[in-house]
């Protein structure tokens, strides 16, 4: 089935510090943020179809779904420790493997756990990657969830955008340095690399080797920043496909987390409009 924008990662059921589960992952963010986009927005995701879907439920109407059966739905639990969030495996849906069938304009590989395979069958033209999950480790289920490095093997076979945090730079250093032409990670061309760092501005590396630093916009009342780097990155990858600058195209995703920052939960995620009036608002 063809789509416009298609996510392949886990949607997890996360647990919260007051013991309440909510849909999570940046398969679900994203996707939700896409769709909002006005882009017809497909999950491709693996756990308990029932548990998913239940999850999901509230976004029936503005998200397809697609559940490849596992025993178990990847859970998370997050706790909060002197103002740092932090998170265990509880529960984990497993590889979804290299042979996911797409047609879709841009395909979002969006790991959570170490979910997604380099390959993919079918077609896409454009392939935006947010590696938060390939540079996480844990030692069992229950045990805390651990920066990693960045490994070769687990890198999408072709890539035209990556966004990662400022907090994953450590651990996605091979894909800043030298653009890659000396580590063998990054090709010669490069995709764009976007790092975002909550307040801070948005650092662009551009293929061409040259970089740029893009203005965040300030919030006056954040209430929680959860999925907002999941937000950016749809944005962001929507915007590039659509055909903006680099430089626009993060403009527009800044505007996209602090629409989303500004409220509570995937419910305050933007549509067009709400986004482009943030970014008009501080242009």
């Amino acid at each position: 089935m063809s789509s416009d924008y298609t996510t392949v990662g886990h949607v997890t059921a996360d647990v919260m510090v007051d013991g309440s589960r909510r849909p999570g992952g940046s398969a679900f963010y994203s996707a939700l943020q896409a769709a909002r986009l006005g882009w017809r927005a497909r999950i491709v995701t693996r756990g308990v179809r029932a548990e998913i879907e239940q999850l999901l439920a509230p976004y029936s109407g503005e998200l397809e779904l697609q559940v490849l059966e596992a025993p178990y739905t990847t859970t998370l639990a997050t706790s909060v420790a002197g103002g740092a969030r932090s998170q265990r495996i509880l529960a984990w849906a497993g590889e979804l493997g290299e042979g996911v069938a797409v047609d879709t304009e841009i395909l979002h590989l969006a790991p959570v756990a170490r979910e997604t395979g380099a390959r993919w069958r079918g077609r896409a033209r454009f392939v935006g990657l947010t590696p938060q999950g390939l540079v996480r480790a844990w030692s069992q289920l229950g045990s805390p969830i651990v920066p990693a490095a960045l490994q070769r093997a687990l890198l999408p076979e072709r890539c035209d955008a990556i966004v990662i945090s400022s907090d994953e730079r450590d651990s996605c250093a091979a894909l800043l340095a030298g653009f890659g032409e000396a580590d063998g990670i990054r090709p010669a061309a490069g995709p764009l690399v976007a790092v975002t760092g909550a307040a801070a501005p948005t650092e662009l590396y551009l293929p061409d080797g040259t970089s740029a630093r893009v203005h965040v916009p300030a919030v006056a009342h954040p209430r929680d920043d959860i999925g907002a780097g999941d937000v950016f990155a749809a944005a962001f990858f929507v915007a590039l496909a659509e055909g903006s600058a680099p430089e626009q195209a993060a403009s527009l995703a800044n505007a996209a987390a602090a629409v989303r920052i500004a409220g509570h939960g995937a419910g305050a995620i933007g549509d067009r409009a709400a986004i482009q009036a943030r970014a008009d608002a501080v242009a």
